[in-house]
């Protein structure tokens, strides 16, 4: 049977397109997005306890009430703003559910979305899943900030989103307080919603500090914030994160994540909520991971892998140039066949490919693994 596809433009990430290669060669894998490490004891005990209560039921599509009050508290006590459990969180299957859902809820036909390469790869495939126009604004140097002038000149009467993600990944920048305060003052007077995703919030390097759009008052009032539980406790595979947004927003994400996956399941939100008030779990995220980002550099040193700066997240972009004029989707495919290494290339995050010799490299893995990891680069 012939199938037409109803989306032409879709394609698989490169990821997928190359998982059977890193398993035919036992490469490292250094190119997903996971943790590597185990989780609390104590949270696995309390998925435990819930799932023998036998909690087998649907949660609420807005999600255990336990579970939202406890998120909300986080929020106000790290941002100075309260959201309403009751109308303004909503339990979400991980961030890029989220994401999705806020761009469904959203956007229609014709709407333009504005978002920042290299981006999340689902970002642009979501808008476009929906009807929306991609508009995209490349990064700038090897930091990969944010010209906000060039957002001010992307602006139209189209514009009904603008995509923003700090901690950023894959690239490691972490914004400012001006960036929000320039970002507040382009849309101020614009119908313009800001998607925030704030996944690695807790995973900051270097005295940077996290900038939530709830720490601003006339951004969070237009504001969608999408967060994930999993990369705060080392739980991404559990696919637990939230929403928060004022309720009126709130009412349409809500109606389209009803529509989409009804609920998310109730043992392991059970055991989030049971957990997630552990502030000592997060407090010490950005001085462990600083210290792994620390140890592969200096693990790294003396190969022709130059790093570029690496504010939070755990990828590390490193630029290959001075060992290799190929591009960056040929160069991961050798890493991967001649050292074992896999990596992603930053083109991967790229809908307006540009040639950029970088590639970007999870480091939340044993120090073991990043030590064999770096013989077999230096090796390359």
């Amino acid at each position: 049977m012939k199938i037409d596809s109803k989306f032409h433009n879709l394609d698989s990430s490169f990821l997928t397109k190359v998982n059977s290669l890193i398993k035919e060669h036992n490469a490292i894998d250094m190119a997903s997005g996971y943790t590597d490490f185990h989780c609390s004891p104590k949270l696995i005990e309390l998925a435990e306890k819930h799932l023998r209560e036998g909690l087998n039921r649907y949660a609420e599509t807005a999600g255990e009430i336990r579970l939202r009050e406890k998120v909300a508290t986080k929020i106000a006590n790290l941002c100075d703003r309260q959201y309403h459990p009751e109308t303004e969180i909503t339990i979400t299957a991980g961030a890029s559910q989220g994401v999705y859902t806020a761009i469904a809820a959203f956007i229609k036909e014709g709407d333009e979305v504005i978002i920042f390469e290299p981006a999340n790869e689902y970002y642009a495939a979501a808008i476009e899943m929906n009807g929306g126009l991609v508009r995209t604004i490349p990064m700038s140097g090897e930091q990969y900030h944010i010209e906000w002038e060039m957002v001010h000149q992307m602006i139209s009467n189209k514009t009904r989103m603008i995509i923003i993600n700090s901690p950023h990944a894959p690239t490691g920048w972490v914004m400012d307080e001006i960036d929000l305060i320039r970002l507040q003052k382009i849309i101020n007077g614009s119908n313009i919603l800001i998607l925030s995703e704030e996944t690695f919030e807790h995973i900051i390097f270097d005295g940077h500090h996290h900038q939530s759009v709830a720490c601003f008052p006339k951004l969070a009032e237009r504001s969608i914030i999408i967060n994930s539980l999993g990369e705060t406790f080392h739980v991404t595979g559990w696919q637990i994160g939230y929403c928060a947004a004022p309720s009126e927003i709130m009412k349409e994400f809500r109606r389209v994540q009803e529509t989409m996956i009804h609920s998310v399941n109730s043992p392991l939100q059970m055991a989030m909520a049971d957990f997630i008030g552990n502030k000592e779990e997060y407090k010490k995220l950005g001085p462990f991971y600083q210290a792994k980002r620390d140890t592969f550099l200096k693990m790294m040193t003396g190969s022709g892998f130059k790093p570029l700066p690496c504010s939070g997240t755990y990828f590390q972009l490193f630029d290959y140039s001075q060992l290799s004029e190929d591009k960056d989707r040929e160069f991961v495919m050798r890493l991967i066949k001649e050292v074992g290494v896999a990596a992603m290339p930053i083109s991967a995050f790229m809908k307006e490919r540009q040639h950029r010799p970088h590639i970007r490299i999870n480091f939340a893995k044993p120090d073991e693994l990043l030590e064999e990891a770096a013989l077999r680069l230096k090796n390359f």
